[in-house]
């Protein structure tokens, strides 16, 4: 299996992803696949360019180089798109002791359909007002340093769901909040080759580790045959990024189609996985219209699946594109209500916020769904 690299999508009668990446020699091109997955005796391989507890998610999240779509707004183009790839070659069996290790270090417990990003701000803000940084002296001299811990304090933050205790709140690279019992995979997404997601859950799963595994995803690739084969082996839950609904809108933000995505929230949910979906307002691109017609796909769906509307700001191939206002963001929110949905959030507040009296209506009119 090797060096079989026939495109597994043409196999299954499904155009190509838009996947050509670079090698780390700068001459050496190729897909995704080609690059940043491998098989060594049977086992497969995947480039992941980090690990850590991430923020505002509050959960374990790796991250994956190479991608099999061109996302002219990709926030992570750095290690998944066109520049050469980085990271460690990681086998299952290294993602296994990634979530072990992980799950040493879990603060709060979530059922499974609370396995989403969605849900991580109910539960905290990651504002970190409950809790002070310190440090335990080993010594008189400050040249010492010393061990870094948090004490509690009597504050909440304005926004605080007050569901944490103290205790529960730790510091990680990307700030304060709890670490809850996920694994999640992100950044690039190879969806069409399946094997190496299935093989961690399957080895996840065959320990007694009680986390639940995400797959943070574009959505490309999610054949029913693939679907299949994830749900098999014990994944958990989806982020499906649905990137637009109009199919010449979502080609040239993507490279791709997207007839097949807007049909997995169904396939998804047929298949009992939580399912969360998310979608940015890219303003002249993706605005109120189509966010309400993806709204409509999910309510149909399902009235319950949770769905969030980001803020875009400028980024990769779409750095002269002006981020949306706060009067757009609040009327997509409201075109999303209007078609059944019951969760609905809006993100990247500090975007489209500026003053607190935006905050104020902003908090006003969406009930604190931010």
């Amino acid at each position: 299996m090797e060096n079989q690299w026939e495109c597994e999508l043409k196999k299954q009668g499904i155009p190509p992803g838009k996947c050509q990446v670079k090698g780390k020699d700068k001459t050496k091109t190729g897909t995704a696949c080609q690059i940043t997955l491998k098989y060594r005796d049977g086992i497969p391989y995947r480039l992941i360019s980090s690990a850590h507890l991430s923020r505002p998610e509050h959960y374990f999240s790796i991250y994956q180089s190479g991608c099999n779509m061109d996302c002219r707004k990709c926030h992570s183009w750095h290690f998944s798109q066109h520049e050469d790839p980085e990271g460690e070659w990681m086998s299952p069996d290294d993602i296994l002791v990634k979530a072990e290790g992980y799950a040493r270090s879990v603060t709060y417990e979530e059922p499974r359909e609370r396995a989403t990003s969605f849900h991580a701000l109910d539960l905290c803000r990651g504002c970190g007002a409950c809790v002070q940084l310190g440090v335990f002296r080993t010594s008189d001299s400050a040249r010492d340093g010393g061990e870094l811990f948090l004490r509690p304090t009597d504050q909440k933050g304005e926004l605080c769901p007050d569901k944490l205790e103290p205790h529960q709140i730790i510091l990680s690279p990307q700030g304060y909040g709890p670490a809850r019992n996920i694994v999640a995979f992100t950044g690039g997404d190879l969806g069409c080759r399946p094997e190496f997601y299935a093989s961690c859950a399957e080895k996840i799963k065959a320990k007694p580790l009680s986390l639940h595994i995400l797959f943070e995803t574009n959505g490309y690739g999610l054949t029913p045959q693939n679907l299949d084969m994830l749900q098999a082996a014990g994944i958990d839950a989806f982020w499906l990024d649905i990137k637009a609904f109009e199919p010449e809108v979502h080609r040239k933000l993507t490279g791709v189609a997207n007839e097949g995505i807007l049909k997995l929230p169904e396939e998804m949910i047929k298949r009992d996985f939580v399912l969360e979906v998310l979608s940015l307002f890219i303003t002249g691109w993706v605005e109120k219209d189509q966010l309400k017609e993806i709204a409509k796909i999910l309510s149909a769906v399902d009235k319950k699946i949770p769905f969030t509307i980001l803020a875009f700001f400028p980024e990769y191939k779409m750095k002269n594109v002006p981020s949306p206002n706060l009067d757009q963001m609040l009327s997509a929110y409201e075109a999303a209500k209007e078609v059944g949905l019951q969760h609905v959030r809006l993100g990247n507040i500090g975007v489209f916020v500026k003053t607190n009296r935006e905050l104020e209506t902003l908090v006003s009119r969406t009930g604190g769904a931010i």
